[in-house]
This record gives structure tokens, C-alpha cells and sequence, in this order.
């Protein structure tokens, strides 16, 4: 009796023994599963971030063409310099927008860069490719107080002044001229930026 007990102890044993064998071998498949997502997960997320930090460094290299631009408009402000398209010089005396279905992108490769508008700097350490360009904002060119549609009347002020009665009094102000700087930034990993800055001159 007690030899027929130990063996049907035993054949339960084996039996438990294989099912927890068959546990044990499909919770190591789920973990190994998890593990591999998670690696994955890791790397995506590290990708992303990675994206985004060359993002901000092209975006933040964009500076360096509205202060190049800038500085040439400084330069070139005076007479008539200004009245006329200098497209070697990556300026145009008119305003010049894309299409309503063209992107910024698209516009930059296929008017600007043939018609020659466009002013590329030389790369900085982290392999950002600066390029400018420069519109005055103004329907057409010439003198902008000939009415050619500045984004700022050139004209003179006159009011009557309660301090002299003797008649009007005419306010001159400094006129200004809006001037659009458009920069586009290509930097690592295909990363392209761009960016727009209003310059009152």
C-alpha cells in the first residue's frame, strides 16, 4: 500500500514539476518581450530628443543671418542705395510672399535660390548652413515716398498748435521702413529651420 502511494506521489510531482517548467519558460518570454519594447521605447525616445535639441540649435543659429542682414542693411541706408533689387546682395526693394499653397520651403528652392536673392553664410562649429535673404516691405521699388506702397507713409504731419496762434505747426518725425529678414538654417540630420524678423530702419 504504501508502495503503490509513493508512486502516485511521485507522477504528481513530475506532473506539478512540468507545469511550473511551462510557467516559468512563458513568464521569461513575456519578460523578455517587455525588455526588448522597452529598449526600443528608450531609443525612440532618445531619437526624439535628439531631433529636437538639433532643432533648437538650427533655430538658435538663425541669429547669425539677421544680424549679418542687419548689419548690411545699416551699411547700405543711405540715398537711394535702398530704392532698387540688389539680388547679389540677397535684398530685394519689393515684398515677395509664396504662393497660398507654397511653403515657406518651397518657395526658398524654387524662387529665391535661382533668382539669386539669397546670402549663404559660412557653416559654424556645429555644422549649421546659415543663408539670408532681405525684402523691403513695399508693393514695388523706388523711392518710397513716391507711393509705391510702403509698409510706412513717408509724409509730414501739420496741426494746429494752441501754443502759436500764428498758424499750423508742422511735426516731422523720423520715418521709418519696415524691412522683412527671412533665414533659413540646414543643420545635421536634415534639419532645416526658418526664421522671419521685422527690421524697422
Amino acid at each position: 500500500m504504501l508502495t503503490r502511494m509513493h508512486g502516485r506521489c511521485a507522477r504528481g510531482r513530475a506532473r506539478q514539476a512540468g507545469v511550473v517548467l511551462m510557467m516559468a519558460l512563458i513568464v521569461l518570454v513575456a519578460m523578455t518581450l517587455a525588455g526588448i519594447a522597452l529598449v526600443r521605447s528608450v531609443d525612440t525616445s532618445n531619437v526624439i530628443a535628439g531631433n529636437l535639441a538639433f532643432q533648437q540649435a538650427a533655430t538658435h543659429a538663425g541669429d547669425a543671418g539677421t544680424e549679418a542682414a542687419v548689419n548690411w542693411l545699416q551699411a547700405n541706408n543711405t540715398g537711394t542705395t535702398l530704392y532698387a533689387n540688389i539680388f547679389g546682395q540677397g535684398y530685394a526693394a519689393s515684398r515677395q510672399d509664396p504662393a497660398p499653397s507654397q511653403s515657406w520651403g518651397d518657395f526658398w528652392s524654387a524662387v529665391l535660390v535661382p533668382a539669386g536673392q539669397v546670402v549663404a553664410l559660412a557653416p559654424d562649429a556645429a555644422g549649421n548652413t546659415v543663408s539670408y535673404t532681405i525684402q523691403r516691405l513695399c508693393n514695388a521699388t523706388g523711392d518710397p515716398t513716391s507711393g509705391v506702397g510702403c509698409a510706412v507713409t513717408q509724409s509730414v504731419g501739420a496741426m494746429a498748435s494752441s501754443s502759436k496762434t500764428a498758424g499750423t505747426v508742422a511735426l516731422l518725425y523720423a520715418s521709418q521702413i519696415y524691412y522683412r529678414v527671412t533665414t533659413r538654417i540646414a543643420g545635421p540630420r536634415n534639419t532645416v529651420s526658418y526664421v522671419q524678423t521685422i527690421v524697422a530702419l
